[in-house]
């Protein structure tokens, strides 16, 4: 086999691909991907773990057709550091790769196509959601899947499309993440399954800043999810995910709001004064103010104000701090994102051009919704969102 590609478009594709090739494999075929000449104008290159596999199409010019097999890692840092605009590919005897660019010769080990993995037959995926809505979901939600492999089905997100709605829950059994939005236009279908976090971050990266649609679909071990000539696959978790609508509140009668910037930056500096085994730090919840404190025996303690609006009695409120800084975090980067280069003058940039607005964007304001200091609190964006979105933590005694 030999081809032609541009050096660009190389490392593009490698960018998505090599995500999912495990860098310590106990196989060692799975550090390789496969790339594979599609007629006489494309390559397909296909990464896998077995579980998650990422197959992206690129333009090529083919001199010879074939398969080759190349270490993923080692050729995705190589094409980052090429500094001309073709790169050549050729396969020499036993299964090595030599790689031309410019002045550069590269010669990589390589392995036969008989040893790489087989892929997952690509069924129909006739569902349709804009990048954007997986992107926002997988941004708003990820952070609250468990890190135990032990908890099988909690390792992911279970994912549901019906009724007109999109909707995405993760946890952990100590926090909730939910997130909603009403569709404008039938999706193509219904789906209901559970997406393992690993196909779930790899979807964002062949997804993120693309106008575009993801189709989708499933079938009886595998979900598929296609864009622009990137298709994703991933093996479906199995079990019963929790039910989570017994745990969002639904007597959550009191309520605080306050700006996230105040908030994120006092739990941030308070939070160094939490004791590391517990990571509990302390709301006072009272009118005009929220009085956030943490204390360690053996390091010491603080206490900040934070304003905010409120009416009612004075309540105490428990967390994990961590938790608290998760939700706060990720908020602060998708409002961020939203502003769209708005900067603290209040100028946007447009095509390289800046554009004058009247004011800056106001602050984000989030709200805190509680029963009690015993019961879970429901947070949320306090301003208008087309999207419904909540994150329940469960009450944390100090």
């Amino acid at each position: 086999m030999e081809f032609h590609i541009k050096q660009s478009t190389l490392t593009e594709v490698l960018g998505y691909v090599q995500g999912v090739v495990e860098r310590k494999s106990t196989i060692p075929v799975l550090s390789n991907i496969l790339i594979e000449s599609i007629g006489e104008n494309s390559i397909r290159i296909v990464g896998t773990d077995l579980d998650v596999t990422v197959r992206c199409d690129a333009d090529a010019e083919i001199k010879s057709a074939g398969a080759m097999c190349v270490q993923a890692r080692k050729l995705f840092d190589l094409s980052r550091l090429l500094t001309g605009e073709d790169v050549k590919f050729k396969k020499d005897e036993n299964d090595w790769v030599v790689v031309t660019c410019g002045r550069g010769k590269f010669r990589l080990a390589g392995v036969a196509k008989e040893q790489f993995p087989e892929i997952p037959i690509f069924k129909s995926a006739p569902l349709k959601l804009p990048a954007g809505v997986f992107n926002y979901f997988i941004q708003h939600t990820a952070f609250a899947i468990t890190n135990e492999q032990s908890r099988f089905t909690l390792s992911g997100a279970k994912f549901i499309v019906a009724d007109g709605r999109a909707r995405m829950v993760t946890t952990d059994g100590h926090r909730l993440a939910f997130v909603e939005l009403p569709l404008a236009s039938d999706a193509g279908g219904s789906i209901d399954t559970l997406i393992p976090k690993k196909a779930l971050l790899e979807l964002v990266k062949i997804s993120r800043d693309s106008e575009e649609e993801v189709s989708f679909g499933e079938d009886d071990n595998h979900i598929y999810f296609e864009l622009e000539g990137r298709l994703l696959i991933t093996r479906k978790l199995s079990g019963n995910f929790p039910n989570y609508e017994m745990v969002m509140p639904k007597d959550a009668e009191k309520k605080v709001v306050f700006d996230l910037d105040d908030m994120k930056g006092a739990v941030r500096r308070v939070s160094l004064m939490a004791d590391d085994r517990n990571r509990s730090i302390r709301l006072t919840v009272r009118e005009g103010e929220v009085e956030i404190s943490a204390r360690s025996s053996e390091e010491g303690e603080g206490t900040e104000i934070v304003p905010a609006e409120y009416n009612g009695e004075e309540t105490p409120l428990g967390f994990n701090w961590q938790y608290l800084q998760d939700f706060l975090n990720t908020v602060a980067a998708a409002d961020g994102a939203a502003a769209d280069g708005e900067n603290a003058e209040g100028e946007r940039e447009t095509d390289g051009d800046k554009v004058r607005v009247k004011e800056p964007a106001a602050p984000a304001r989030i709200s805190f919704e509680f029963k009690d200091s015993n019961s879970q609190t429901q947070m949320r964006i306090a301003s208008e969102n087309l999207y419904d979105y909540r994150y329940i933590v469960m009450p944390l005694r100090i």
